[in-house]
């Protein structure tokens, strides 16, 4: 299969707003009066990508037609045949007697040769098509109309879908060629204005150019001696529309790039949005990728590639996003880490599972169970770069799958870095967002660098917003964030921790319970009515009874049971004895401690649950002497609850990159108070006045 190449392109997004406002034009121009808002996309989107396909196929349409006429009644399945070197030699073809402009020349029967012109498509065009519900569309074009008009508007002369260059008589160009780099940008901004129209959520989107290039210099650059040769898998779980592959792979075989590689890269990805899948898989096939590696379904609960290992893992899986038919599909249920995990049916997710409410973390452990080992072969293990939001640094105790997915990357030396991104990068969100670097072969060993990288001298306010995206990030802020991370020097903007430094033991730690026992008369009747009481046979009710009448009052709970058990002719049972401390006994700060068995005080004191308190005490500090420092000074008859140590970690950057800033000075604040009065003043004057 030949690969369609395409030069490095300075693009920007709006040098493309011409082809984008065109293309969204049409659905106002034709699609208006029978389409709510809402489904503009259904049409908008499947009728860009075949014309993308139809003009990218048409130097080569009347070979393959010629082809297919000449072996129809020879094979059932042509499609190698039609795609391979001697048809089409992209892999995928259309053998149909039409072209979308040939179609306009018989207005008549428009939509049964169109009709006749998709079946034309090869079997990976037909996926495509079907995953948009495109023919479900086609009845009601017609209907209203507007099947003829909307193809003329994708085959106006007014628009370069081509990667070709149209030129006038005289050779001179009057629009350029479209490279697939541009296509991309193409499909992504109309995805953008469609989803803003939706008020799609904030972690369903694609990810800007220039973080994407940020995430493939982070992970590349460091590495580019050691992949100029060889085969590399690259692996993105929540693929969009595949800008991420697709620049990751151009990043390292630019010939003009700074890695200028001539290693095979092979690209992979699953995506879950079914018109975005189409969109991603017609975007491969015209770059010449194989776009059966493009998977269809929820990565995490129908993984499509199984036990697939990769390279390098670059990603921006939803955040924020609720995952409960995933769980639901992987059998998850019950409360508790230990139920969850023991019910999860796939081995991907043995480390944790995170809150039904965000799976972001869960893409990050598919992303781990996906690793290559360091080996002869495979030398540079695994990389993975993925954005976040704040939460998955720190969402989650000690013990939740949250904080579990975290200490399994730390513990296991395999978090590399975290960088803080500016705000307002994103077009539907100007929420915090962090890249986590996460290698299996990291270079600086029990070391993490937090890098802030949300200040001003990382990011330019653009002249138009699109979106909520108000900022970017220009190439050179990009080499020098890429700079920082591959140096080892501590700075304004870095900071380096040993891994342990963001550890810690969430210990539990306890109290006594306190009863002292009066009014006992008043509370006989609420002790009657429970079942502790009722169990009570012949005259041990009436026993137990005499014996709680004529005790005395006290402020011991061991003397107040020791004077109890004197009366009766049977022991209390554990039942009983809680039923008696439940009704009659009152918390009293004056009164002793309480023992679990009040007839054995070597089986330790009751805890109050409701002083009941826990610390968070980092993992090199001792905890016993943390707990005579911090703890014992302040509530002396406190205990460490040893077998309640939980281990979790968190990632604080504000914690880490905190400015002090002074409060301004009195007289600054009168002197503006001031000022601001007598502005008031002259403001009523001239109104009265």
């Amino acid at each position: 299969m030949q690969e369609v190449y395409y030069k490095r392109e300075n693009l920007e997004i709006k040098e493309l707003q011409p082809i984008v406002n065109f293309i969204y034009s049409v659905a106002d121009d034709v699609l208006v009066n029978y389409y709510e808002k809402a489904k503009y996309k259904d049409i908008i989107l499947p009728m860009t990508v075949i014309r993308r396909l139809d003009v990218v196929l048409e130097p080569t349409k009347e070979t393959v037609v010629k082809i297919y006429n000449e072996h129809k009644d020879q094979f059932d399945n042509m499609d190698d045949l039609l795609g391979g070197k001697n048809g089409s030699n992209l892999g995928f073809h259309n053998h149909s007697n039409f072209t979308l402009k040939m179609l306009l020349d018989d207005p008549s029967n428009i939509r049964s040769n169109f009709e006749n012109y998709l079946n034309g498509f090869s079997a990976d065009v037909q996926d495509i098509l079907e995953k948009f519900e495109f023919r479900n569309q086609v009845a009601k074009l017609e209907r209203t109309n507007a099947l003829y008009a909307t193809i003329g508007k994708f085959c106006s002369s007014s628009i370069n879908l081509s990667p070709n260059d149209i030129k006038d008589e005289n050779g001179k160009i009057i629009y350029h060629g479209l490279s697939n780099l541009g296509m991309g940008y193409v499909f992504e901004e109309l995805l953008r204005r469609f989803n803003e129209d939706e008020n799609a959520q904030a972690g369903k989107h694609f990810t800007p150019r220039e973080i994407i290039s940020l995430m493939t210099n982070l992970v590349f650059v460091p590495l580019k001696e050691e992949i100029k040769q060889g085969t590399y898998f690259i692996y993105d779980n929540a693929c969009g529309s595949g800008g991420i592959l697709s620049e990751a792979k151009q990043f390292i075989t630019d010939r003009d790039g700074e890695i200028a590689s001539e290693a095979t890269i092979k690209t992979f990805g699953q995506e879950a949005s079914d018109e975005i899948f189409a969109i991603c898989k017609s975007d491969m096939m015209v770059r010449g990728e194989n776009p059966n590696n493009i998977k269809y379904g929820s990565t995490l609960s129908n993984d499509q590639l199984g036990d697939m290992t990769f390279d390098f893992m670059l990603t921006n899986p939803p955040f924020g996003t609720p995952w409960k038919i995933d769980q639901t599909e992987l059998g998850i249920e019950g409360t508790g880490q230990d139920k969850k995990l023991d019910s999860c049916n796939d081995s991907r997710f043995h480390i944790g599972i995170t809150d039904v409410g965000d799976g972001q973390m869960m893409f990050m452990q598919n992303m781990l169970s996906k690793m290559k080992r360091v080996t002869k072969d495979t030398p540079l293990g695994s990389h993975i770069a993925s954005i976040h939001n704040g939460s998955s640094l720190f969402s989650g105790d000690a013990g939740s799958g949250e904080s579990n997915i975290r200490k399994y990357i730390i513990e296991n030396d395999m978090l590399d870095a975290i960088i803080e991104l500016p705000r307002d990068m994103f077009y539907n969100t100007n929420i915090s967002t962090y890249i986590w670097l996460v290698t299996n072969n990291k270079k600086n060993k029990g070391k993490i660098k937090l890098i802030n990288a949300g200040g001003e001298d990382f990011y330019k306010t653009m002249s138009k917003s699109l979106g909520k995206k108000r900022n970017e990030m220009k190439p050179s802020q990009i080499t020098k964030l890429t700079e920082l991370f591959m140096s080892n020097q501590e700075s304004n903007y870095v900071k380096i921790f040993d891994n342990e430094d963001f550890g810690y033991s969430k210990v539990t730690i306890d109290r006594p319970l306190r009863l002292e026992y009066k009014d006992i008369e008043s509370n006989i009747d609420l002790f009657k009515a429970t079942k502790e009481f009722e169990k009570l046979k012949d005259d041990r009710p009436h026993e137990l009874l005499k014996a709680l009448r004529t005790v005395t009052e006290s402020i011991n709970d061991t003397e107040f049971f020791k004077a109890l058990a004197k009366q009766l002719s049977f022991k209390l049972s554990k039942g009983q004895v809680k039923a008696i401390r439940d009704i009659f006994g009152k918390v009293s700060k004056e009164a002793s401690e309480v023992y679990n068995d009040p007839f054995d005080t070597k089986k330790g004191i009751l805890a109050d649950s409701n002083l009941r308190d826990s610390e968070k005490i980092p993992l090199k500090q001792d905890i016993q002497e943390y707990f005579d420092k911090e703890v014992k000074p302040f509530v002396s008859d406190a205990w460490i609850v040893w077998d309640s140590i939980k281990v979790g970690y968190e990632i604080l950057f504000n914690k880490y990159f905190y400015e002090y800033k002074a409060p301004r000075q009195l007289d600054e604040i009168f002197k503006d108070i001031k000022a601001l009065e007598e502005k008031t003043e002259n403001l009523l004057e001239k109104i009265i006045s």
